[in-house]
């Protein structure tokens, strides 16, 4: 009788211990996870995946990514399985990996359903708004039980992004033309978190109507829509891009000299760095707004 009462002392003791381990959490397409303990072997298959995990507090829990997965400085010491699109099956299954993180708005689908038909679990993100890079921050603490260093992270993010929202909130709107690429022209609509980041600047996205993502659209349309700003966000080294639009003297921008380049890296991850981009572009109205 007096074991028995050991016993159930001796359960009651551990099973809050138990409770507190047992992680369980709900991916973005709805799918809902349980791990016995912290996640410990991730792979990553987005940059900004990548740079969410360590943003996140990961110090060796990404055991493998993709392509220009390349900040913080320790993700370019990271084994790469392939690119965003094709990924290498048998490295892999090699790395045995607890968990995929998928991003659903980039990755094929085909591609995260053979992984899938392998037996790993995919967790799938799609962050959408610019709050959502918070969220997506303290799910992946919540994955790896370092909520401690993803809240805080999460916190600061939320606290820059509201005091520019405060400040650029009652600005002049300026008609900007966003250029994601050259040939074909590629732009963004509504829907991009890059048009959260121009319309928290008080800008108007000039093509934020177009039903795709990111649409192609022709010089002439661009013409007729007569932006105030032409902004691409490019890698070093392809300035060529915008001397292109020189050519066409009747657009305002061009007029008026409002041609501007932003890095590709900060505006169009999902992470804590577009607020690097959005420093930069609300910087670029203001310069506008303070000609006129």
């Amino acid at each position: 009788m007096k074991m028995n009462v050991l016993s159930a002392l001796f359960i009651a003791l551990i099973m809050p211990f138990q409770l507190v381990a047992q992680i369980t959490l709900m991916d973005d397409a709805g799918q809902t996870f349980v791990f016995a303990r912290p996640v410990q072997k991730i792979i990553s298959l987005a940059p900004h995946i990548t740079e969410n995990l360590f943003a996140a507090g990961a110090t060796s829990q990404v055991i493998a990514t993709v392509t220009y997965s390349d900040y913080p400085e320790q993700a370019k010491q990271i084994p790469v399985i392939g690119d965003h699109s094709k990924y290498d099956l048998e490295a892999i299954i090699k790395l045995k990996p607890e968990l995929i993180i998928a991003w659903k708005s980039g990755n094929p689908v085909d591609q995260v359903q053979q992984l899938k038909k392998l037996g790993f679990k995919i967790f799938v993100t799609d962050p959408y708004s610019l709050e959502d890079v918070a969220k997506n921050i303290q799910s992946m603490g919540r994955l790896m039980a370092t909520e401690s260093i993803a809240g805080e992270q999460a916190k600061k993010y939320l606290e820059k992004l509201k005091n520019l929202a405060t400040e650029y909130k009652n600005k002049t709107r300026l008609n900007v033309f966003y250029q994601v690429w050259n040939e074909p022209l590629i732009t963004i609509n509504k829907k991009h978190i890059i048009n959260h980041v121009i319309d928290l600047c008080g800008g108007n996205n000039v093509f934020e109507d177009l039903p795709v993502l990111a649409p192609r659209v022709s010089i002439e349309s661009v013409i007729m829509k007569n932006p105030d700003i032409i902004m691409a966000g490019m890698a070093e080294g392809r300035e060529d891009w915008l001397k292109n639009w020189r050519q066409w003297k009747t657009l305002t921008a061009v007029k008026q000299q409002h041609l501007f380049t932003i890095n590709a890296d900060w505006i169009t991850r999902h992470t804590p760095r577009i607020l690097l981009g959005a420093e930069k572009m609300c910087d670029y109205l203001d310069q506008v707004r303070n000609k006129s």
